[in-house]
């Protein structure tokens, strides 16, 4: 039965009145209370991002009491509007009421569900613009620093929020991760470095079961590894793959209550049961336990109540009867939790989806969206066995194999502090001509490369004797043939920068762990370069593998020449013989080459001049550059059984031995063209005497010709940009030595 017309007019008169009323009390209720805002509460806890929140959510507040008058008004206007009509001809129903004037059907229904799911506290507040996110993580070892790079991938393409990695690392894992981020040079990323060997001693005494050794407990160590002044941490294992913004994770401190200290996620295994096998014990735990590879730490209450103190307390009389931990730092974190239940927060399982074997994972997620955090628990890592796991190993791949230069992007609205290697290389930039014909030359010069060193596994120990030599070369994937044949010419360490793209690093990860030779090498170091421009820079390439090198002398090869059984020995007594250690020397590999595919390789000097004669062989391109390599004086050679010297002529390029101190390559020099001979060229600068070793010598192996040979061969515009950075080397190297090298450019222009 509908009241009457003026009596709704009445009622909804009234309602307008007294909610304009409660809007006015409510919002003076505010401020009383010693001025402590009760917008807030209980809802959010007392921390200065609450108070930051506060207006926010107060203008949001009368925002909704504002939209609420507006409706009343229009009802009010629409009931006028309809007066004198049959009381049953207007339709006035709940789910109207609340909609707006220009709401649909469709709003409509939307408006009843958010009433349905409204609860007492106001919204999840988002993280603030601009607000900077801590993440930490521990990282040791090669697979460790591969691993990580992933993760930080998957972190960097969803993020809107500037980011501060805090790393607690062994040596290994700095080196490598130092040099990635600081060549990679991602705006509005920083990078602290902890080092992990300061703080094993603080959990050493735990004996520790799992693989990941002691590094698995040093997550326990955070309160006193990162700074003093730092509230608040996301804590993440290295093989964790974000779906989503990581700013939806850090916006779960805000739903901390006063007393919560640690937000994790329930394990979704039965491990923590007991249940698994025979006279299976684990570690105590609250319920199913949590599992620690994704972990919110509220660091300063962390550190209010005695983290450091407690968690020892627990381990130590949890070890009195379990005698080691099985799940490294997860089992202590779980003792804690069971005897301090009111410490924990529980994070909704899709933030640590764990894909192990026995997972009840999939009751996390029933469409994509839904998935925030993957999480590769398992030893098996992409080889667990899971429902969807195809799904999940495609996310990773696709994080995995991503251009990590697409990453560079700037925040909008979030002006990240500019370095001083920023600086200086947008001072370089801005220097260049962009109508100049070699403009996208000289544009490659100040490109900074992203370089991730040891890729692989690297365990060389350099000899005591300093006179060990290593092997230094560059190639990219079409030499990557050639790996197998080196390391069986050649025992000694060597140091190889490849220049790969994200997918071809995998792709010679793949190569590499299916090779017998290859994995069976300790001293290795492969180093990787990522592709970006239009040009192959082979002298930044070979300076990142000569930087690399860690004995005193280096080998400068090429990837495409295998050297002579022995000569790694032979080397080292040159070194030794030609007294490299106190003179300034350069020991010339003779090079020759074969047109043959398949070659018997000769085992000793005489049984090489015997294939020369017979046209199997030939000194290196002496039918398309005799230049490069005629000062060598193959005449000569034949019949030399000691070291003599030769001098420098104009175009010579051969291949040396020298300190590892020596001058690096011009990396000027791009692609094909003088990369070579403009080192030569600085070695007789400084004064190096070019000396050929008698029994030493090289094989240059057939291939199909580089792209950028190509390109010099068919470009005039290549031609002519080689010839001014010829001139402006010479010029360079002019102002460095002075009267000394006015010789190079005579003999230049004498050709």
């Amino acid at each position: 039965m509908h009241l009457p017309f003026r009596g709704r007019l009445k009622l909804l008169v009234a309602s307008l009145t007294a909610v304009i009323l409660l809007t006015w009390l409510y919002l003076l209720a505010g401020n009383l209370e010693n001025g402590r805002s009760l917008l807030l509460s209980p809802c959010l806890s007392e921390t200065p991002e609450a108070r930051v929140l506060e207006r926010a959510v107060l203008e949001s507040r009368v925002r909704e009491m504002e939209e609420e008058n507006r409706q009343i008004r229009l009802q009010l206007n629409h009931l006028q509007g309809t007066a004198g009509q049959p009381a049953d001809g207007g339709n006035y129903g709940n789910a109207a009421w609340g909609a707006s004037a220009d709401t649909g059907p469709e709003d409509v229904e939307n408006t009843a569900e958010e009433r349905a799911n409204h609860t007492e506290c106001p919204r999840s507040p988002t993280v603030l613009k601009c607000e900077l996110i801590h993440v930490a993580c521990v990282c040791a070892g090669h697979n460790a620093s591969r691993d990580v790079v992933t993760l930080v991938k998957s972190i960097l393409f969803h993020r809107r929020n500037p980011l501060h990695f805090h790393f607690i690392t062994d040596a290994v894992a700095n080196q490598i991760l130092s040099s990635l981020f600081q060549s990679w040079m991602v705006p509005s990323v920083q990078v602290s470095f902890y080092d992990a060997d300061e703080l094993k001693s603080e959990v050493s005494w735990i004996p520790n079961k799992h693989y990941s050794g002691i590094y698995g407990l040093m997550k326990l160590t955070l309160t006193k590894a990162l700074p003093s002044d730092l509230t608040k941490v996301i804590v993440l294992d290295t093989d964790i793959t974000f779906a989503t913004d990581i700013a939806e994770l850090w916006a779960i401190f805000r739903k901390f209550t006063d007393k919560q200290v640690i937000g994790l996620v329930e394990n979704q295994s039965d491990w923590c049961l007991g249940n698994l096998w025979k006279n299976h014990k684990p570690w105590p735990a609250l319920g199913r336990g949590f599992n620690t590879g994704v972990i919110l730490l509220y660091l300063e209450r962390l550190r209010r109540i005695g983290w450091e103190q407690m968690w020892r307390l627990t381990a130590e009389r949890e070890l009195m009867s379990m005698l080691s931990t099985s799940l490294a730092d997860q089992d202590i974190f779980n003792a804690f939790i069971k005897q301090n239940p009111v410490l924990v927060h529980q994070l909704p399982c899709f933030w640590n989806v764990q894909l192990s074997d026995h997972t009840r994972s999939e009751q996390c997620y029933t469409e994509v969206s839904d998935l925030k955090v993957i999480h590769w628990n398992s030893p098996k890592k992409l080889r667990v066995k899971n429902k969807h796991v195809e799904f999940f190993r495609n996310l990773y791949l696709t994080f995995l194999e991503y251009d990590g230069n697409l990453l560079r992007r700037e925040l909008f609205g979030c002006p990240s502090q500019a370095t001083s290697e920023s600086v200086r290389l947008q001072g370089a930039l801005e220097e260049l001509d962009e109508d100049d014909q070699c403009y996208d030359f000289r544009r490659e010069r100040i490109t900074v490369h992203r370089v991730h060193l040891y890729f692989l596994q690297y365990e060389y120990t350099p000899a005591g004797d300093d006179t060990d030599v290593t092997l230094v070369a560059q190639l990219s994937m079409d030499r990557l043939q050639m790996l197998e044949a080196i390391c069986k010419h050649w025992e000694g360490p060597i140091s190889l920068a490849l220049y790969l793209s994200d997918a071809e690093a995998q792709q010679f990860l793949r190569y590499t762990q299916g090779s017998e030779v290859l994995m069976s090498r300790g001293n290795v170091g492969y180093h990787i370069v990522y592709k970006e421009g239009q040009f192959y820079p082979v002298n930044l390439v070979r300076n990142v593998a000569l930087r690399n090198a860690n004995t005193p002398y280096v080998f400068l090869a090429d990837v495409d020449f295998l050297p002579m059984y022995g000569l790694y020995d032979y080397l080292r007594k040159s070194v030794v013989q030609l007294d490299m250690a106190h003179t300034k020397k350069a020991l010339v590999v003779p090079a020759f080459e074969t047109l043959r595919y398949r070659l018997s390789f000769p085992k000793s000097k005489a049984e090489l001049l015997s294939m020369l004669d017979m046209g199997t062989l030939y000194t290196f391109r002496y039918h398309v550059w005799t230049k490069g390599h005629a000062p060598t004086n193959y005449a000569k050679w034949r019949t030399a059984t000691t070291p003599y010297k030769v001098e420098w002529e104009a175009d010579f390029e051969p291949y040396v031995v020298v300190k590892r101190d020596c001058p690096e390559y011009d990396q000027r020099f791009v692609g094909f063209g003088w990369n070579k001979v403009s080192h030569i060229m600085e070695l007789d600068a400084q004064e190096y005497d070019l000396m050929v070793l008698p029994n030493a010598f090289m094989i240059h192996m057939p291939h199909a010709p580089s792209f950028d040979i190509s390109k010099f061969r068919s470009s005039p515009g290549y031609r002519y940009c080689l010839q001014t950075l010829k001139e402006e080397f010479h010029q360079d190297l002019s102002r460095k030595y002075g009267a000394a090298a006015l010789k190079y450019l005579t003999a230049q222009r004498n050709i």
